[in-house]
């Protein structure tokens, strides 16, 4: 309706304009007749031959005026007596070069007049006036083409516009109930239709198809994670229900400290889950700008946390050792235990979240220590607009498979890292973590053989401070 609205207007104002023009050039192209028959005869004044009757073109009416007004010659037919125009009209007219338009019945004559004055150089006028009736019936002729086949036109632009649009949004109306039976089952398909067109459309349902990707993926990890974590929590609770149920059938026969004890580690247990479970769930709501607050953030020297961090693990299993860069091309090295090493010469600063990064690094050590040999080595250094850490231990390794899927939630690898009866370990979550705290800083976390050496070292970049 819109569209229609629009032509009507489009051809109405086309329909005036086209009559206007068609009006001016026609009045315009009778004034120059006039005007070219009035110069001939003030010529022949000027010249002083003019005859009598005045000579014209058929159809052309002539009159001279002499200084006082008076009709002094005629062209045949035209009035003696009364003026077409008067003394001052005709003087006006010569002056400005523009014609009148005039009634011919008072002057005998049966159609309407253009006239227009030249002046002679003796002071006489010359009018000349030219039938109107070729310009009026052509705008007639003009004036019933325009209001017959306007309608025509107007229908069928519309019909036309109507089709257009309809081809142009009938892939859209596909778009919305295929949407509809998507929201109906309540299970995203990247199954919209396409169509066939490069048009904007098809960027739209590319677009849609894309993001119920995302969204059926999302649902994927989302029910696999609620799986896993009941999985996870199935076992500590299976193991306290047990063990509860032994103690209460048989008191007499139960060692309750040895019980308390199995219990209260189950807890633990239970509670890191819980705690690894609501860290996830935070890092994914920042990651996402739905909890962005940067409030807490400050700066990290990432040498002075790894020094202070492998201070930590004194009589651990595994020896750790921390690398902090005083340069762009060397190390200090700090034995566990020692004091923190600042890196004076280098800086090695983050702008985060103190806790968050400090519990990236103790799950990446902690996983280096579980299955190394017998060293464990983290680094900090600075590499352009970015700070690295790494942590390298010489274990076994993780086959290059799977390199990126120990980064899922409750990953498991058959492989000889995989968590054994004898070591309990996580629940699968630390390396999740390690990663989404990586990206909500605004950096990366990948793993990757260990140089030079059996084992497996962990890479986390983060963007450096800039003050």
């Amino acid at each position: 309706m819109v569209a229609a609205a629009g032509l009507l207007v489009t051809f109405a104002v086309f329909d005036l304009l086209l009559f206007n023009v068609l009006r001016v050039s026609l009045t315009r192209s009778l004034d120059d007749s006039a005007r070219q028959a009035a110069s001939g005869v003030a010529a022949l004044v000027n010249a002083r031959r003019l005859p009598a009757p005045v000579p014209v073109a058929p159809g052309v009416t002539v009159q001279v005026l002499d200084p006082a007004g008076r009709i002094t010659d005629v062209s045949p037919g035209a009035d003696r007596l009364v003026p077409l125009l008067s003394r001052s009209q005709a003087a006006a007219s010569a002056v400005s070069h523009a014609g009148r338009l005039l009634a011919g019945p008072p002057f005998g004559i049966a159609s309407m007049l253009r006239v227009d004055a030249v002046a002679a150089s003796d002071g006489s006028l010359v009018i000349a006036a030219v039938p109107y009736n070729s310009v009026s019936d052509s705008l007639t002729v003009v004036a019933r083409a325009l209001v017959a086949g306007t309608p025509v036109l107007f229908g069928l632009f519309t019909w036309v516009t109507w089709l257009v649009a309809g081809s142009t949004l009938r892939p859209v109306g596909a778009l919305r109930r295929a949407a509809g039976r998507i929201a109906g089952t309540g299970v995203p398909r990247s199954d919209l239709p396409v169509p066939e067109a490069r048009d904007e459309v098809r960027e739209l349902a590319l677009t849609l198809n894309d993001m119920l990707s995302r969204l059926a993926a999302a649902q994927r990890k989302q029910r696999a994670l609620v799986s896993d974590t009941a999985h996870e929590l199935r076992s500590p609770i299976a193991s306290i229900r047990a063990q509860l149920e032994v103690a209460l059938d048989h008191p007499e026969l139960q060692d309750w400290e040895s019980t308390a004890r199995d219990v209260h580690a189950d807890t633990l247990r239970l509670a890191r889950l819980a705690e690894d479970l609501l860290l996830l769930a935070r890092l994914d709501e920042r990651s996402a700008g739905v909890a962005a607050d940067r409030g807490h953030r400050v700066p990290v020297d990432l040498a002075v946390l790894v020094t202070d961090l492998a201070a930590r693990y004194e009589g651990a299993k595994a020896e750790v050792v921390a690398l902090a860069a005083t340069r762009e091309d060397g190390y200090s090295v700090q034995q566990a235990g020692g004091a923190g090493a600042g890196a004076a010469g280098v800086a090695m600063v983050v702008t985060g979240d103190r806790d968050g990064l400090d519990r990236l690094l103790v799950n990446l050590i902690d996983n280096a220590v579980r299955y190394a040999k017998s060293t464990v080595t983290v680094a900090a250094s600075a590499e352009g607009s970015w700070a690295e850490v790494t942590v390298t231990d010489d274990g076994p390794g993780i086959p290059a498979a799977d390199l990126e899927r120990a980064f899922d939630r409750f990953a498991r690898l058959d492989s000889a890292r995989s968590r054994d009866a004898d070591d309990p370990g996580g629940a699968g979550l630390g390396l999740a973590i390690v990663r989404a705290t990586a990206e909500a800083h605004g950096g990366t976390a990948r793993l990757e053989p260990a140089p030079g050496q059996p084992g497996l070292r962990a890479v986390v970049r983060l963007p450096r401070h800039v003050p």
